[in-house]
């Protein structure tokens, strides 16, 4: 039995700032990482977590104490939302819609690819789904809570298989998603409606770039007024989860950061409506940044490597299938539906980002897309409404319908 290190919450979010710092430079030393728009926080935090699988083998286990990687994520969402004026809205509104069908579209071949190779390697056909969108599009909340479900009812215990299956969506989302959009981007010779370079925010004073090249005018009053109301969209998000569980709808499982989301929204547009403040979007874009950036080394730091031993050869092969699947799909599919222009290909390396991982990690993909290219807006507003919202409920679907066609 190994012996576990507790690192305290100052130690924590100390490692998860030095995550960072290695990712920064390990990707200014190597040329392929910085040519395929690697993101940072993946380069750093997969160092450290193999970093932490040698000490496990060892005996070791190290345990971060990170109370904090919630609230940050909830903080980014809420810039998302404050970001989404209804100028905007109007602009790429239907987008949202367009890309929920094509992910929906995606969902279905995923749990295809999924059950299909799993009854070819003579495995029960519901670990297809496990391996299929409960996993890689759901992300690990999404299967533990299927876990559950399938332990329950049909007497398989997935729960490790959920988790490792989850962790290398994580992974490998964060992976491919860069260079997939980079090579539509330079095949297409495609270019931002804002340019490439420059400061962004003096042109476009409202634009959000969620650039950390981006140069920042911010002031203490502008971070303390843009924190107290990110702040606050994290405090309505809490309050307002329980007011609707409390109507006894909660099994739309909606999680916590989307509330946050929508408050902020509601925020920027009642601010604008009203004229009775302007909300700094510098501040904005400068906070969102480092809500991500730390959210995504506290998440990545944590991965237990170790877990993807646990799965079968079987298992490594479906999933490394359904990389591929994804990959082509999104290159082929996303972004020629999306206009095939420079929006959509920044939305194709956010696709692979929730496709096989998370929505964070789908934004990640965009933000190191967009240090390099130039700022998409659309590409901002579009994925992460999909991603942490509509596509969780048009999975549940399309999942409850793959369960009654295998008879279960």
């Amino acid at each position: 039995m190994n012996t576990t290190i507790h690192v305290n919450e100052l130690e924590s979010l100390l490692i998860a700032i030095i995550v960072l710092f290695l990712g920064y430079f390990i990707n200014t030393k190597v040329k392929i990482l910085r040519k395929y728009n690697i993101p940072e926080p993946i380069v750093g935090g997969l160092v450290i977590a193999f970093i932490i699988t040698f000490f496990h083998f060892q005996g070791f286990d190290i345990s971060f104490k990170l109370s904090m990687q919630d609230t940050l994520m909830q903080m980014f969402f809420a810039t998302v939302g404050l970001a989404a004026s209804y100028k905007l809205l109007m602009k790429g509104g239907s987008r949202v819609f367009l890309f929920l069908g094509i992910a929906t579209v995606f969902i279905i071949i995923q749990d295809a690819v999924g059950v299909g190779m799993s009854k070819a390697l003579g495995l029960d056909p519901l670990l297809g789904l496990i391996v299929g969108s409960i996993t890689l599009s759901g992300g690990h909340g999404t299967g533990a809570a299927w876990s559950q479900t399938f332990a329950t009812d049909y007497g398989l215990n997935t729960l490790e298989l959920s988790m490792a299956a989850a962790t290398f969506g994580l992974i490998m989302g964060g992976i491919i998603g860069g260079p997939i959009a980079q090579r539509l981007i330079n095949k297409h010779k495609l270019k931002s409606d804002f340019g490439e370079s420059g400061n962004h925010h003096i042109e476009h004073p409202d634009l959000i770039t969620y650039s950390d090249r981006e140069e920042d005018r911010i002031t203490s009053k502008n971070t303390i007024e843009v924190l107290f109301i990110l702040l606050v969209c994290v405090a309505g998000a809490a309050h307002f989860k329980d007011f609707i569980d409390g109507l006894g709808i909660s099994a739309l499982r909606i999680p916590e950061f989307v509330y946050a989301l929508f408050i902020g929204v509601f925020i920027t547009n009642v601010c604008e409506g009203t004229k009775c403040y302007k909300i700094n979007k510098e501040t904005v874009d400068a906070l969102g940044t480092i809500s991500l950036s730390l959210f995504l080394a506290m998440a990545l730091m944590s991965l237990h490597l170790w877990e993807l031993m646990d799965l079968a050869m079987p298992m490594l092969i479906i999933l490394a299938v359904q990389t591929i699947v994804l990959g082509l799909f999104t290159y082929f599919v996303t972004f020629r539906v999306m206009g095939s222009n420079y929006d959509a290909a920044i939305i194709a390396g956010g696709h692979c980002g929730f496709g096989m991982g998370a929505t964070p990690t789908a934004v990640m993909n965009m933000g190191s897309l967009v240090s390099r290219n130039g700022p998409s807006p659309q590409a901002f507003m579009v994925v992460p409404i999909v991603g942490a919202f509509f596509i969780d409920i048009t999975n549940l679907l399309v999942l409850q319908g793959y369960i009654s066609f295998l008879g279960h």
